[in-house]
């Protein structure tokens, strides 16, 4: 009886270890506002209003980023439907579809990834973009991509087109983490690069259809008190 009791508490410390891996809950998920469509500034491409409030993404290339300052916390509930047909190369000549959250936005050459990959390899990668001095696409183009090693991390789902899934991101200082179905999938620190610049929160997508609800972390009162602004035009493109 001593020994059945024995092997019962180690099965279920083994069983909370895991749940503790796979179930962690949103860092300050009950504290995220919903944006819509008048809030985003959108540097390329278009997002459209779409029903009960979600945004439309049908366009191979969307670039925005929140006209305010708020907390580096952020999240997408997003619903998958495919290809948008006429997709667009990157800069770097691969043909990829993602969908992902920008953080400390400052601007095309200076900001922070996590990319929800979804084609040709499914995996969840946190980039830093970083060109001290550059501002504009015309200065930094595709240069100054870092990929961060996490300290812990676990595979992403496959997305599959009709299927719906959230992504959220999180970042506190450097230290990051990323949470995938409500499930940790990224942790790790960005390094003194990602706190070299400073900007709002956003998201971007590659050559996929999409509907999604954003929501972002508390407002901030900004240091110069002043909202971001919307800068657009072929010089803000990613």
């Amino acid at each position: 009886m001593v020994r059945a009791c024995k092997s019962l508490f180690k099965c279920t410390l083994v069983c909370l270890t895991a749940w503790s891996l796979t179930a962690s809950p949103r860092p300050g998920a009950n504290k995220l506002a919903p944006v819509l469509r008048a809030d985003l500034c959108v540097t390329e491409g278009a997002i459209e209003e779409g029903p009960g409030q979600r945004l439309s993404v049908a366009v191979p290339k969307m670039r925005a980023y929140l006209n305010a300052t708020t907390a580096q916390s952020v999240e997408a509930d997003f619903t998958y439907f495919g290809s948008t047909g006429n997709e667009a190369r990157l800069g770097s000549g691969e043909l990829r579809r993602q969908f992902g959250l920008k953080l400390r936005a400052q601007d095309a050459c200076n900001l922070v990834y996590a990319m929800w990959r979804i084609e040709p390899e499914s995996k969840l990668v946190v980039s830093v973009k970083s060109n001290p001095g550059q501002h504009t696409s015309a200065e930094c183009g595709n240069r100054g991509y870092r990929n961060i090693k996490p300290a812990r991390s676990r595979p992403v789902p496959v997305l599959r087109p009709g299927e719906s899934h959230s992504l959220h991101a999180e970042m506190n200082g450097a230290e990051m983490k990323v949470l995938a179905d409500n499930t940790l999938v990224w942790e790790g620190s960005v390094g003194a690069e990602g706190l070299s610049f400073e900007g709002p929160v956003g998201m971007r997508s590659d050559n996929a259809r999409l509907q999604i609800a954003f929501r972002v972390g508390p407002s901030l009162k900004s240091e110069s008190g002043r909202r971001p602004g919307c800068r657009s035009g072929p010089g803000e493109s990613e």
